[in-house]
């Protein structure tokens, strides 16, 4: 199954998108680099929010970024993931931001293949606040294989 099938298999959509005041995805040679995408929810994790709501948060932002991808590229097949950086709005003493951004590389993980395409380097990050009060901020470079 490609990844674009294995998407829709997980429910995931691509509504068209509006252009906004930023370009959300942006092709530069062979590969595809996206802005940072803000989660739906808000607060701190560490204050408020668990790992776990974390975690779907971050898987929020990559179902975001894919949706942007592949307004881009057109389909989500014949693209390598590269790099994410997660950044989590962060109490001082939470520690666990791996665990949060695991939601959206879990979800690349399943959409590419963990030993394959979906095979990426990650950043994940603490962050004292982010934009809009969002708990997490996702963004990726993707490589277009062919």
């Amino acid at each position: 199954m490609d990844p674009e099938q294995r998407a829709h298999e997980l429910g995931v959509t691509f509504p068209e998108l509006t252009p906004g005041y930023l370009n959300l995805c942006i092709r530069s040679g062979n590969q595809l680099i996206t802005s940072g995408h803000t989660s739906d929810l808000k607060g701190v994790l560490g204050n408020g929010l668990s790992v776990e709501q974390g975690y779907e948060a971050a898987k929020d932002c990559a179902i975001k970024i894919l949706r942007s991808v592949h307004d881009e590229h057109g389909t989500l097949n014949g693209l390598r993931v590269i790099k994410l950086l997660g950044c989590v709005y962060s109490a001082p003493n939470f520690t666990d931001q791996h665990l949060v951004i695991n939601g959206a590389s879990d979800l690349l993980h399943e959409i590419f293949g963990k030993d394959g395409d979906g095979y990426h380097a990650r950043s994940a990050l603490g962050f004292a606040a982010l934009p809009t009060g969002a708990a997490v901020e996702v963004e990726a470079i993707f490589e277009i294989k062919s």
